[in-house]
């Protein structure tokens, strides 16, 4: 004993080095145990779905996966593999996985998708963005619209998941915790934005339209990956050198909120007996006819000539109230009176939460907009943190239009906070 305590004195440095690698692969192992634990326990509680007897008659429900590999790194297949099919495999669900090859390839796949009792996206925000910009480009969209869509964070940026799920530092918790969510059924009704130019087909988003200098030079931290923890405030600094200071000239015209209309209900109304229905075709074909319906009062637009620094446009998805009587998206205009100090503080905030709107922004809340912008505009949109060409575009509210799965937990959580 002796004789070991004097050899490790006499290299403490190996010692030292050795006590800390053995720690370290001890640590790893253990979360790696961790993770193991989890996904069993994840599994189990799928496979509960699975046993639940069906009337012989009745098909499976079949589950259409969207799944990006090249999310996350370059991770996302594995995780997915590791961690969300093995769960929805053992409900029961006839699951078909579709993996993407190339950008844009889900738009395209959605138009040949055939009919599917759910929807479920894995990836981050940009697969959510192709595949239900692709759903709503469908000629039956009014009905594909209507089937629910699942969504498993696999990205770097899931927008999305501070919504429907609680928040997880572990990720292999997250992911099970967002796959089971699928499984238990309940929903929530997102709003979409419907983005279009002058001639291209519409695009949609469920998070928000971003457009200024903020978002620019956010697109360039990863350029400064050497810098480590100073790699974002080098980026928004850097940013600085260029024009000072950076304002950014529109025009805007828009229309406020609307009334939300009554929830439908989701069971149809029994068909009436048929002397009933022959009772009022006929009351309807003696009945005087009635007055012409007035005229529709136009939209009352308003214009606004603007000078910011950066615009965004987005739904309410983030704060979801499900009891609110008004729909809307929220613009803000920020003011391009920004001291370089400023503009470097604030670009490391919305690093963390983009849709931070500081002090002295005008905020607006709008149905519909039209965003104009003068010739030889340049830049670049950030449309749920995918990159589009700057361009005049209409903005339009689709209230409700898409239901995705949420923890019940998160859906219970909503509720609560509306009532008080």
């Amino acid at each position: 004993m002796a004789r070991a305590l004097a050899t490790l004195r006499n290299h403490w440095k190996k010692s030292a080095f050795g006590a800390c690698l053995l720690g370290w692969g001890g640590h790893w192992l253990y979360g790696r145990h961790c993770d193991n634990l989890l996904r069993r326990a994840a599994c189990q509680e799928a496979q509960a779905f699975g046993n639940q007897l069906i009337p012989a008659t009745m098909p499976l429900k079949k589950a259409t996966v969207f799944l990006n590999p090249a999310a996350c790194k370059g991770k996302a297949r594995n995780l997915f593999e590791k961690n969300a099919a093995p769960i929805l495999h053992l409900s029961g669900l006839d699951v078909t996985v579709v993996k993407t090859d190339y950008e844009g390839q889900a738009k395209k796949l959605l138009e040949l998708m055939e009919n599917t009792d759910l929807i479920i996206i894995a990836g981050g925000d940009g697969t959510v963005q192709e595949v239900i910009t692709g759903l709503l480009r469908r000629a039956d969209e009014a009905v594909f619209s209507k089937i629910p869509i699942g969504f498993i964070p696999l990205g770097k940026t899931c927008t999305l998941s501070h919504t429907l799920y609680p928040e997880s530092t572990n990720q292999v918790q997250h992911i099970t915790n967002a796959t089971l969510a699928i499984l238990k059924g309940e929903t929530v009704p997102l709003d979409v934005l419907q983005i279009k130019g002058e001639k291209e087909q519409p695009v949609f988003a469920v998070s928000s339209l971003r457009w200024g200098s903020y978002r620019d030079a956010g697109v360039k931290v990863s350029k400064y990956w050497y810098l480590g923890p100073l790699k974002t405030k080098a980026a928004h600094f850097f940013s600085t050198f260029k024009e000072w200071p950076q304002k950014h000239q529109a025009a805007l015209m828009y229309v406020g909120p609307t009334e939300r209309p009554p929830e439908e209900p989701e069971e149809k109304q029994s068909r009436p007996p048929l002397y009933v229905r022959l009772y009022r075709r006929l009351r309807l074909y003696w009945s005087s006819p009635k007055e012409a319906s007035q005229a529709v009062t136009p939209e009352d637009w308003e214009e606004l000539k603007l000078s910011t620094i950066e615009l965004s446009i987005a739904t309410q998805n983030r704060q979801l109230d499900l009891t609110r009587t008004e729909d809307f998206m929220d613009i803000c205009i920020e003011a391009d009176t920004v001291s370089k100090g400023q503009f470097v503080h604030r670009g490391s905030q919305k690093m963390h939460d983009p849709h931070t709107c500081p002090e002295g922004s005008q905020c607006i809340q709008a149905s519909r907009c039209i965003l104009q912008l003068p010739e030889g505009t340049e830049g670049s949109f950030g449309i749920d943190n995918e990159e589009y060409e700057a361009m005049p575009v209409e903005v339009k509210l689709l209230p409700r239009k898409l239901r995705f799965f949420c923890d019940p937990r998160m859906r219970e959580q909503i509720l609560h906070a509306a009532v008080q």
